[in-house]
């Protein structure tokens, strides 16, 4: 492993797990099996779903489901910015039309 990687211990649902990574991403992964066991412990204390892969499948499914709600969020928001700007600019260009 060179030095711009790193080789980085993870936790999640009390099982150790070692990951290879980036050294400017170790922050970002820690970050990421932090929230991943988090969600996996929601999961397995609500009780109805037994097994490890089951468990990471569903959490999986629903942080899918959480990013694809959030990609269109962003989607709606870059398209009500952009008609914003457009709005301004034919503002701008209409009262500098009329000062001309």
């Amino acid at each position: 492993m060179n030095e711009a990687n790193a080789q980085v211990s993870v936790r999640i649902l009390d099982k150790e797990y070692q990951v290879a990574c980036a050294a400017s991403e170790r922050t970002d992964l820690l970050d990421s099996a932090e929230i991943l066991n988090a969600r996996m412990r929601e999961i397995r204390d609500v009780g109805r779903i037994v097994g490890l892969d089951r468990i990471a499948v569903i959490a999986a499914l629903n942080m899918a489901n959480d990013l694809l709600h959030a990609q269109a969020r962003d989607r709606t928001l870059d398209s009500d910015i952009s008609n914003r700007l457009k709005l301004i600019s034919d503002r701008v260009e209409n009262v500098l039309g009329d000062t001309k």
